[in-house]
């Protein structure tokens, strides 16, 4: 079992997409994960049959435990696979190296090899191992047991690939950076998550710890078994995206002092926008809703008032200012609430942001979220409108400033140009955090978000 989320230490598998006796090919996804941020799936990193799964689905195993073995066909590394079990390590003297031990699985050697790393090499390696070698070279985190030559003479160029864990080659491969470009920084030459955002902005702030953010309300997860016929009540165990948005969430609420204030107000024309964007041309194949322009007068507000998009670095002591905004969207899931974000969101134009938004919710709702896309919000927008609640007080996400609530769009009756008319009229709720953002501050924001929905012509005013 890999860490596929740096630092967790367990995952349930949710889903085998193979059996034993079938045939796997590198990169080929083998099964899904769950962990405390996000599921996950995992692909095979060479090609060969499978030989065993080690656990059943939904059973919880520790990071670094054997889940699945391979036969990859090659010589002796394929015989070894196919065998009930390895040659003892106590048969063999104390300096010689262990031999025909049972390799490959997903992300991590053999389970009884040493826990030091392999050092990076550009020597040769044995041809007739050359096989077993390519596998244990792209097992992350584990050494793999020594191999004797078969002849001294038969050798082959070793590969040098960049040292970094599944997470960090998929964030890198997510942001399009080539890792043998990043300079690492972590344990005997590892390329860790920060070495390969500074090579995506080395100017900007340094990012924000990886944290499943918090949510504004605790939502039931929809796949919550019923109750059994005759039972009083049924205990379900809290683990994997419930139990860390659960932590999350009492971090988030004993340390940043929060302040809730609310603005109800007419959003009549920016409902009828909504309608005549969607016939559009520019926004043909896209989903366009209130949301989407609740986001986009929240990034005009944000550039208005600049200084609430910052956050709290408590072991610095320093307040960071960001220039970008990285926009945070709830989304109820079968598996809980999580909040991914559109990375760069300001830089979007409203067709761009549209796609974004509706690709964001599509994949959360399919349970495929990645935990990079769950990293380094800055601000978000819970939409509780869509359950029919007018409002709530939400709370903030671990290390952002700010989290907007956008309620129920109702038609009341409302006073327009001096006379009591029926209008679509809806309330903002906007938490933050007290201690970056004064009252001053946050009222201005707020404000704005409502003006520009109230006005929407302010989108081209204020642009």
């Amino acid at each position: 079992m890999p860490d596929v989320g740096e630092g967790l230490t367990e995952a349930e598998i949710l889903k085998w997409y193979v059996k034993p006796g079938d045939t796997v090919t590198d990169g080929q996804v083998v099964c899904e994960v769950e962990t405390a941020k996000a599921a996950v799936e995992l692909p095979i990193p060479f090609d060969g049959v499978v030989h065993e799964l080690r656990f059943p689905e939904g059973e919880t195993v520790d990071v670094g435990t054997v889940i699945i073995t391979v036969d990859t066909g090659e010589g002796d590394a394929g015989e070894a696979a196919a065998e009930a079990a390895p040659e003892p390590a106590a048969a063999a003297p104390a300096a010689e190296p262990e031999q025909k031990r049972q390799p490959v699985l997903v992300g991590y050697g053999v389970a009884a090899s040493s826990t030091k790393r392999r050092p990076r090499k550009q020597a040769a390696v044995p041809a007739q191992t050359g096989a077993l070698q390519a596998v244990q070279g792209e097992l992350n985190g584990h050494a793999p047991a020594a191999v004797a030559p078969a002849a001294p003479a038969a050798f082959a160029p070793a590969e040098v690939r960049p040292l970094a864990k599944p997470p960090v080659r998929k964030l890198a491969k997510d942001l399009g950076v080539d890792l043998a470009a990043v300079a690492p920084t972590g344990p005997q030459g590892t390329i860790t998550r920060e070495d390969v955002q500074r090579a995506v902005a080395p100017a900007a702030a340094p990012a924000a710890p990886a944290q499943v953010p918090a949510a504004a309300q605790a939502v039931p997860a929809p796949t919550a078994p019923a109750l059994a016929a005759g039972a009083r009540e049924t205990r379900v165990p809290i683990k994997g995206v419930r139990k860390a948005t659960a932590a999350a969430m009492v971090a988030s609420a004993f340390t940043a002092p929060h302040v809730t204030e609310f603005v109800t107000f007419d959003i009549t024309r920016t409902m009828r926008l909504v309608q005549e964007l969607k016939t559009d041309p520019a926004f043909a194949g896209l989903k366009v809703s209130p949301l989407l322009l609740v986001a986009k007068a929240l990034l005009v507000a944000v550039r208005r008032n600049p200084e609430i998009n910052a956050a709290w670095d408590e072991a610095n002591q320093e307040i960071v200012h960001k220039g970008y905004v990285n926009l945070g969207i709830a989304a109820a899931t079968p598996r809980g609430l999580i909040v991914p974000n559109i990375k760069d969101a300001q830089a979007k134009t409203l067709p761009e942001l549209a796609s974004a938004l509706g690709d964001l919710v599509a994949t959360a709702r399919e349970g495929k979220t990645s935990p990079a896309d769950m990293q380094g919000g800055t601000v978000t927008i819970t939409n509780v409108g869509v359950f029919g609640v007018d409002t709530g007080t939400p709370i903030l996400n671990p290390g952002e400033s700010a989290i907007l609530a956008f309620g129920a769009v109702k038609e009341m009756p409302w006073v327009h140009k001096g006379k009591v008319k029926p209008r679509q009229v809806t309330t903002l709720a906007l938490s933050f955090d007290h201690r970056l953002v004064d009252g001053e501050l946050g009222s201005r924001f707020l404000a704005d978000v409502a003006a520009v929905l109230e006005y929407p012509k302010r989108l081209i005013t204020w642009a």
